[in-house]
């Protein structure tokens, strides 16, 4: 709904999206709303966007996320 900012796709089809960038000079779409990441599965036949809760404690309201990556062991 407001744009999403990076992806990175890992080999099993999982996507994460990170979303909600706000930059000086850049339009906001969501102004008053925090950053978020989300997760989808490429492999299902109707993939969709499903947002991933944040662990209790992390300062959302100043989560600006640029960009994403994964690292996987």
């Amino acid at each position: 709904e407001a744009g999403s900012e990076d992806i990175d796709i890992l080999s099993n089809g999982l996507a994460f999206i990170s979303s909600g960038l706000k930059y000086p000079g850049v339009k906001s779409f969501a102004p008053d709303k925090p950053g978020e990441i989300f997760l989808m599965d490429l492999k299902e036949d109707n993939p969709r966007a499903v947002e991933l809760r944040i662990s209790r404690g992390f300062d959302l309201a100043s989560f600006n996320p640029h960009g994403i990556s994964t690292y996987v062991d």
